[in-house]
């Protein structure tokens, strides 16, 4: 089993190694964060997020673009970045606001930042480590450019490191050691100041949209280029500054493209009748750059004409001006049916060209013979013109008002247009670029200056940006010609699966939802997410979806086979989950070595829950060898991804103090804090007890009771046991013993034996008027439900009681229950099976909590 267990790990890590290959994807977030509210705003950083990010999507990346982000807005967009940005060629994050160094590490400051404790900084500030890290993990080549290196704008000066106190620098980010190819940009040199600038973009934000449109322009090239012009702008006093170690070039505007048109036409051209328009189409630059052209080979029989003037061998005219080129071909210069040729080049801004050839039958127009040619010819000309006008409306008519529905998460979705024409002179020029998502063609991406030709459409694919559910309109201008168009705008909405929304999983780096508990999937997820399996077979995240709706349904080997699937398919909550099923012993024996093993394969790609679990196996030594440290900063690291588990395991072990990192209540309130400002029950119930004991907090005995109702609403199970104690001691409430029993009994339903004991407990205090069978019952759900073995008491208490109590309670359990269990062993034991069985029967899931 171990062997096999082994193979089964190590076919994961290659999956998740190979699945990164994903070609030509590049994928922008752009930050600027500017209302700060505790500390002085900043004017441009705002604005400079909304240039950059026009910068790059004109480059042709998917753009995420946010503003005034506050902590938990940054994890949300950062977390859909990341599932956007899975398997990506390039991954660019862009800051514009404040940040500062401690230590030698650097922050990106949210704008709801006070940062007044010591232990704000781990739950307030962003780790420019921690989001370089998760590129890594994600992406071939990692490029951050940060234009914060404003001065500390915080009072303190101190603020915990890991498990040291460290004190903060005064100016400026500090240097960063990057990872092979990785670039990261700095808006000035280690330790030195950026400056806002007079402007409406700060100096360095203004130099690099401009400089970074420069085409085929490798990246340290263009970072030079920006050197230049903020040096120049602040006169000296700021210096960009950036680590390179790149070993593949970066070219963030593209322009390899060659100008489109026909490579060879043909056409009839009468002699002696004066000037004859060629009807050449217009070339048109995809990337959505002027065009000129120039004639490479005039033809023999006659010379070229615009406008009434003769045009030259290699006289340069401009595109759009190629559809009214004519040739006048002298009388008497065909006396039969010749054959001529011209040949032209088209050339783009960026150094492009292509070739094009126009070969013509060149007939004499002269007598009656020539007069019926003619009259054919213009004829034609007048059904080409009346046929394009007639495609155009068409090809308008495709697209005006369509409104599609395109789903999540799935890649580049076709179209399907089904585009009337395939005429070379028709193109559609990219009028009005979505707001979110990108327009693509199996060989390119497209840009809000793109156009393509009409025999592209139907290869037209859409891909939704993940975490925007807003429809987006897309605008086309569709042309034969300079003086022939028509607008079209269609309408794009993108659907998350059902699948998705049944049955995703929370923190999910590769998911499209905020996601569900396992206690919030219902009867109809595992259908939802079969049909989703079925449609997308390539598509992991549905297998893992599909393999958690099953285990709701309790078919747990089924879901076992579609979660290896999805981590053999690359989907790295997968590979968690297999680690937690093995840690559990769900439909498989208990194997604390193969589920580290799991856990730390998701942790090495990011995967928050595989962090915590890892890091809380590696500071105990669960299974594996102590590493405090190692464990301690993996539990921060998903702390900072919103992982609230971290946070509640963090707030434990700063509250005791344990394996050598020193108790700090304070420390452990910031982490509960964070968490219930995330809505996590755990967080409110643990916290609601440092406010009633006044642990690294004033005590407050009417918040802890707001946080005890609040969790037990949400249906934490611990938290009712702790809002029945304080109606039974009347700490801070009215003391109400039946209010205390009712919650007690509500807790024990839910799982905890703590307050199974206490309802006990609380019925043996009855005196004369106790129930013992009660007491009893309550003793023998407290040992049952003891997982853990933390409550030996209740194990001695239960063998005081006599015979007749535990009769009868041992027979009200049975009545209970839906199916007998065995009656062998000790009255002891049968009661307590019979509390299990009970209670397992009230919650045939796994444990949800």
């Amino acid at each position: 089993m171990l062997r096999l267990c082994g193979f089964i790990v190590a076919f994961i890590l290659v999956s998740l190694t190979s699945f990164e290959a994903c070609a030509d994807r590049r994928v922008a977030l752009v930050i600027g964060n500017s209302e700060y509210r505790d500390i002085p705003a900043l004017k441009n950083p705002a604005k400079d997020a909304e240039d950059v990010s026009a910068t790059f999507r004109l480059a042709g990346f998917e753009v995420f673009v946010a503003e005034n982000l506050t902590k938990q807005e940054f994890e949300g967009q950062f977390r859909d970045y990341l599932a956007a940005v899975d398997g990506a060629d390039l991954a660019v994050v862009y800051y514009s606001g404040h940040g500062f160094q401690i230590g030698g590490e650097n922050f990106l400051i949210p704008i709801d930042a006070s940062l007044k404790k010591a232990a704000d900084i781990e739950v307030q500030a962003i780790k420019l480590n921690d989001v370089l890290e998760q590129l890594r993990s994600k992406s071939k080549i990692q490029v951050i450019i940060l234009d914060a290196c404003r001065n500390n704008p915080f009072p303190r000066n101190n603020y915990w490191l890991r498990d040291q106190l460290v004190t903060a620098g005064n100016t400026g980010l500090a240097q960063v050691r990057s990872s092979l190819n990785t670039l990261i940009a700095f808006a000035t040199e280690p330790g030195a100041v950026a400056y806002d600038g007079s402007g409406d973009l700060s100096p360095f934000s203004s130099a690099f949209s401009r400089r970074a449109l420069a085409p085929n322009q490798e990246i340290r090239t263009v970072m030079s280029a920006v050197r230049r012009d903020v040096v120049q702008a602040t006169n000296g006093m700021q210096v960009p500054w950036e680590n390179s170690s790149l070993i593949d070039d970066v070219v963030l505007v593209r322009r390899s493209n060659r100008p489109s048109l026909p490579p060879v036409l043909e056409k009839v051209v009468l002699s002696g009748v004066g000037p004859v328009t060629l009807g050449l189409p217009e070339p048109v630059d995809v990337d959505g750059g002027a065009i000129s052209v120039s004639i490479e080979r005039p033809p023999a029989m006659g010379r070229l004409m615009l406008d009434g003037k003769d045009v030259a061998v290699g006289e340069p005219i401009a595109g759009k001006d190629l559809p009214r080129l004519q040739m006048d071909v002298p009388k008497g210069a065909a006396t039969q049916d010749e054959v001529d040729m011209l040949a032209y080049a088209t050339h783009d801004n960026w150094g492009g060209g292509s070739q094009g050839i126009l070969v013509f039958r060149v007939k004499s127009g002269e007598g009656a013979a020539g007069q019926q040619i003619m009259a054919s010819l213009e004829a034609e000309q007048k059904q080409q013109v009346l046929e394009r006008g007639i495609h155009i409306t068409g090809a308008a008519e495709a697209i005006e008002n369509r409104k599609l529905d395109i789903p999540v998460g799935v890649g580049p979705v076709a179209l399907n247009l089904d585009f009337p024409t395939d005429d070379p002179a028709v193109s559609l020029k990219v009028s009005g670029y979505p707001a979110t998502g990108t327009l693509s063609l199996p060989d390119r991406t497209l840009s809000p200056q793109s156009s393509l030709l009409a025999g592209e459409v139907d290869h037209l694919r859409y891909e939704p940006q993940i975490g925007a559910g807003a429809p987006v309109e897309v605008g086309f201008e569709i042309r034969a010609d300079s003086n022939s168009s028509k607008p079209a705008t269609m309408k794009l909405s993108p659907t998350v699966d059902a699948c998705d929304t049944a049955a995703g999983e929370p923190l999910d780096l590769q998911g499209v939802v905020p996601g569900l508990l396992p206690n919030e999937i219902g009867a109809g997820a595992v259908a939802a997410c079969e049909a989703a399996v079925k449609t997308y077979p390539d598509v992991a995240r549905f297998r893992y979806e599909l393999g958690r709706a099953l285990l709701a349904a309790g078919k747990v080997a089924e879901a076992k086979t579609a979660i290896e699937d999805a981590a053999k398919k690359g989907h790295v909550r997968a590979v968690f989950e297999l680690g937690y099923l093995n840690a559990t012993g769900t439909g498989t024996p208990i194997d604390r070595t193969q589920a580290n093993a799991l856990y730390k394969a998701a942790a090495d790609k990011g995967d928050p829950y595989g962090m915590t679990s890892w890091g809380r196996a590696l500071f105990n030594g669960y299974g594996v060898n102590r590493d405090t440290a190692k464990g301690l900063d993996l539990l921060l690291k998903a702390a900072a991804m919103g992982h609230t588990y971290a946070m509640n395991d963090l707030a434990a072990i700063f509250t005791e103090g344990r394996n050598g990192v020193p108790a700090d209540p304070a420390r452990a309130v910031a982490f509960l804090q964070a968490g219930v400002q995330r809505q996590d029950m755990y967080s409110m119930n643990l916290l609601g007890r440092n406010y009633l004991a006044g642990q690294g907090i004033d005590k407050d005995p009417k918040t802890a009771q707001a946080l005890f109702q609040q969790a037990t609403d949400l249906g934490q199970p611990y938290a009712p046991g702790s809002l029945a104690r304080m109606y039974r001691d009347g700490v801070g409430v009215r003391q109400d013993p039946a209010e205390a029993q009712r919650l007690f009994e509500l807790a024990t339903a839910r799982g905890d034996p703590s307050s199974a004991y206490d309802r006990a407990a609380l019925e043996m205090a009855k005196g004369d008027t106790a129930d013992q069978a009660v007491a009893v019952r309550f003793l023998a759900f407290a040992v049952a439900l003891d997982l853990r073995k933390e409550f030996p008491d209740a194990k001695k208490g239960l063998a005081q009681f006599g015979t007749k109590p535990k009769t009868a309670a041992l027979d009200a359990l049975r009545q209970e229950l839906k199916s007998k269990i065995p009656s062998s062993g000790s009255l002891d034991t049968q009661l307590v099976n019979a509390a299990r069985g009970v209670w397992e029967e009230a919650n045939p899931r796994r444990d949800l909590f």
